[in-house]
């Protein structure tokens, strides 16, 4: 068979007054426009477990584009996509089956409302892809695709996972690859549409095949910059530490998202720093503890270390490798007061990286049907504003407009030419100061 494996990419937004921002301002987005630039690993890992005996082609639809321009010469297209972009994948999806071609649709979004992609589709893969890819081949081989492979529940083990296939890629188009060596994470927040959704419980990849897929990596692009794909990545500290001391010396950077507590292990940050570490993304979610509460499932983890946010962040900074703040606006407690307490916050930590994002109510996940049990769902079924940066839902301790007015006079304060430049400029004073 001919397979087209399509990856929705690019950046989503629907306020046009905030992309209207995101243009003019320096660092605005910066981190969303970096994963929506990044290839699709789910489908590259697809790619490079399907046999040899099929051609496989990967592609990367930014847009919608008109039913002329598509490829046509395949016998099976899997398209994977979030909630954001799903509108224009089920138009892909529409094109493709009035040309006789068979459509499988996966990712979160799929996962959590098959049935409603079903209506655009042949087949949907929910969950984990791997799981029932071997399956989806066989039965569109034969010619008999049944409407639904895949569960919630995949047991599906990261031992067997394949290398992704990134030789399909250009790799003059990308300033950084991707490489996961986990899936889950502990906290549970209620918000996560990654691992609420598509795993159940948390999986680690072995060191040496996490080495094979960088080994790869490295034949085909001689100095990478790797993004690390996990959820929360340091959970196994020890394996990190494994993982970390046989990638010293590759003259390679990496970045990943983690939790605060790699603040606490001097050995595990002596050897981010001397394995290419450039940058860590925290969820710090909030700049005081009170909208911290509720915010994961079994436990109150973040607002427990709350107390520990500031010093965390300098001894991370102190080790030479940045940290990109991540906060969300809107969560419940959360008052007007909130953008000026968190430009405070920045500005005290002296943060070398911030991201600010609007809380979303992504379906499928418990902060979703928390909303809809609450009727705080502004437009039901209009997953397009699942972007991060539009409002989707009613907040609880502000106006809608007090909080979009906020967002967007924040995002001035903290991405003007002058306070991202004091930034950058204090991160390096201070490590001159160390050193």
């Amino acid at each position: 068979m001919r397979i087209g494996l399509i990856a929705m990419s690019g950046i989503r937004a629907c306020d046009e007054e905030l992309l209207q921002l995101g243009l003019t301002l320096p660092g605005f987005v910066e981190r969303s426009k970096t994963i929506a630039s990044l290839p699709s690993l789910g489908l590259l890992t697809l790619a490079g477990m399907t046999p040899a005996c099929h051609e496989v082609d990967y592609i990367e639809m930014p847009e919608v584009v008109p039913a002329e321009e598509l490829p046509l010469d395949y016998d099976l297209i899997g398209i994977s996509t979030y909630s954001a972009q799903i509108f224009e994948a089920y138009q892909l999806a529409d094109m493709y089956r009035k040309c006789g071609i068979p459509v499988v649709m996966g990712g979160p979004h799929v996962t959590v409302l098959p049935d409603e992609a079903l209506a655009h589709c042949d087949a949907v893969a929910i969950g984990e892809g791997e799981a029932c890819w071997p399956e989806i081949l066989t039965d569109a081989e034969n010619h008999r695709l049944k409407s639904t492979y895949g569960s919630r529940n995949s047991d599906y083990r990261l031992d067997n996972a394949p290398t992704p296939a990134f030789d399909k890629l250009d790799m003059n188009h990308y300033n950084r690859l991707t490489v996961q060596t986990s899936r889950g994470c502990p906290h549970q927040c209620s918000f996560c549409a990654s691992s609420t959704v598509l795993s159940n419980r948390y999986k680690q990849k072995p060191v040496d095949k996490v080495l094979t897929e960088i080994e790869r990596i490295f034949e085909l692009w001689s100095h990478p910059f790797i993004e690390f794909a996990d959820d929360n990545s340091f959970v196994n500290k020890d394996y990190w530490k494994e993982l970390l001391g046989r990638l010293q010396n590759r003259h390679m950077r990496w970045f990943t998202e983690t939790d605060l507590t790699v603040a606490q292990d001097s050995e595990l940050l002596h050897l981010m720093r001397r394995s290419g570490c450039a940058q860590v993304l925290i969820g710090l979610e909030n700049p005081g503890p009170q909208a911290l509460d509720g915010v994961e499932l079994r436990s109150n983890w973040k607002q427990r270390m709350w107390p520990h946010y500031k010093d965390a962040i300098r001894e991370i900074q102190s080790h030479g490798i940045t940290v990109n703040g991540c906060f969300i606006l809107g969560l419940d407690g959360q008052t007007p007061d909130i953008f000026d307490c968190l430009y405070d916050f920045v500005l005290e930590t002296e943060l070398y990286e911030v991201q600010i994002t609007l809380l979303t109510a992504f379906p499928g996940t418990p902060l979703y049907e928390k909303f809809k049990a609450e009727d705080r769902i502004l437009q039901p079924n209009q997953w397009q504003k699942c972007t991060l940066f539009d409002i989707n839902f009613q907040p609880r301790d502000m106006t809608v407009d007090e909080l979009s007015q906020g967002f967007k006079k924040l995002a001035m304060k903290l991405y003007s030419d002058e306070f991202t430049q004091w930034r950058r400029n204090q991160f390096k004073k201070n490590l001159r100061h160390q050193n």
